[in-house]
């Protein structure tokens, strides 16, 4: 079974980390398993060059995954799949949703953080996948679902009742 995927899309600084930060806690408080997926449009070093699963990928290794004794790091390939719900189906199935930072481009449904104070207009349209909007701005999307940016347990209750 593969996990729902909702995108929180939304500019610099609008405070998509920190409200995904909150869903995840509130979700995970309910029992829901929670992954995320960050989209980021600067190179970012995910693996030490020398290290040994650097080693492996240089080798020509599709995926190389690191396993402490308390977490795990997967470096893989993702050329081909490059869409949330691609990147979920793949590598979290054990996921009972997953949460996409950025991704504004992509498909999927998404919910957009927007505030007056960043003083620019929505990253997305409704015809983009846009399902809702979290604001301090009423006025923009009036069809959509408003949510306050500090209204967690409503913005869960919507994301668990959508089909």
């Amino acid at each position: 079974m593969k996990p729902r995927v909702i995108s929180v899309v939304g500019h610099s600084g609008a405070g998509k980390t920190t409200l995904v930060e909150k869903l995840i806690r509130e979700l995970t408080g309910q029992g829901v398993k929670v992954a995320t997926i960050k989209h980021a449009h600067h190179k970012v070093v995910l693996d030490t060059p020398g290290k040994d699963s650097f080693r492996y990928k240089e080798a020509g290794a599709v995926m190389s995954m690191l396993l402490t004794r308390d977490v795990l790091q997967l470096i893989a390939d993702a050329k081909a799949e490059r869409e949330p719900e691609q990147l979920a189906q793949r590598f979290l199935g054990e996921a009972d949703l997953v949460l996409a930072e950025g991704f504004s481009l992509g498909g999927g449904a998404k919910i957009e953080v927007l505030r007056r104070a960043c003083a620019k207009p929505p990253r997305c349209l409704v015809e983009d996948g846009l399902i809702a909007i979290v604001t301090d701005m009423g006025e923009v999307y009036p069809q959509l679902p408003h949510f306050g940016l500090d209204d967690i347990a409503s913005i869960v209750r919507f994301i668990l009742e959508l089909k």
